[in-house]
Order: structure tokens, then C-alpha cells, then sequence
């Protein structure tokens, strides 16, 4: 009687090696977890917001220029957006007009108060409208 066994290669078998059961995580890795994923969330909703090619074409043609503030308020209205979940979004900043990617925090197209007027603006699921408390 003839057997043929083939003997599959891997890594191989050291003798001697323990193998340590995974364990469940303490509660002080939970907090660690939950601390980290705070972190990270907040730090997420500091990034600034880009803009695509298309609104700087826009931004240019319309020659729009943004104060500081103006952009400072544009994340915080992105930042809300983002906090109640909109993906697609019209933020109002001053009687400037963007469509937002909230999720990849880009602006998608701009209109300054001109363009907006009798503008149907469409595929957005939220709008933020911004004032100034100064």
C-alpha cells in the first residue's frame, strides 16, 4: 500500500512558543477606545474645507474673495452640517451661496448674492444658514 501525502509549506512550527488567549479589553481600554475615537472626531471636524477645481473657477469668476471670517464660518456650518448627519449640503454665508461635500469637507460650487437669485439648487439633503453676531 502506497500513500502519498503532501505536506502543505507555511510558515513553520517552532516548539517552545506559547500561545497567549486572546483577552477581552478592561475597562480602561474601553475608555482609552472611547477617549481616542473623541479625539479623532474632533480633530476630523477641524480640517479645513477644500475646494473643488469647479468653485474655484467659481470663487474666480465671480470674483469672490473670502475674508477669514467668512471661512471660519463656512467650517462651523459644515461642522453642524456633519454633526446632524447631512452629506450634501447648501451653506448661506453672508449673501454667499456654497454646495458642500460635507463627508469630504469640499466645497463643490460657489454663487455670490447675483447667482443665487432665482436659483433652484438641487441633490442636497440639508442647508445651514450662517449670520454674523458681530
Amino acid at each position: 500500500m502506497n500513500h502519498n501525502f503532501h505536506v502543505p509549506r507555511g510558515l513553520p512550527i517552532q516548539p517552545g512558543q506559547k500561545i497567549q488567549p486572546k483577552q477581552k479589553p478592561s475597562k480602561t481600554d474601553s475608555s482609552s477606545a472611547t477617549e481616542f475615537q473623541e479625539l479623532l472626531k474632533q480633530h476630523l471636524q477641524q480640517d479645513e474645507v477644500k475646494f473643488s477645481a469647479h468653485a474655484e473657477k467659481r470663487l474666480a469668476a465671480r470674483n469672490i474673495q473670502l475674508s477669514p471670517k467668512q471661512i471660519e464660518a463656512l467650517q462651523k456650518a459644515v461642522n453642524q452640517a456633519a454633526d446632524r448627519g447631512g452629506r450634501e449640503s447648501l451653506v448661506l454665508v453672508d449673501d454667499l451661496a456654497f454646495v458642500v461635500s460635507v463627508k469630504n469637507r469640499t466645497v463643490i460650487t460657489a454663487m455670490d448674492g447675483d447667482s443665487v437669485k432665482d436659483n433652484v439648487f438641487t441633490n442636497i439633503d440639508s442647508a445651514v444658514v450662517t449670520r454674523d453676531d458681530s
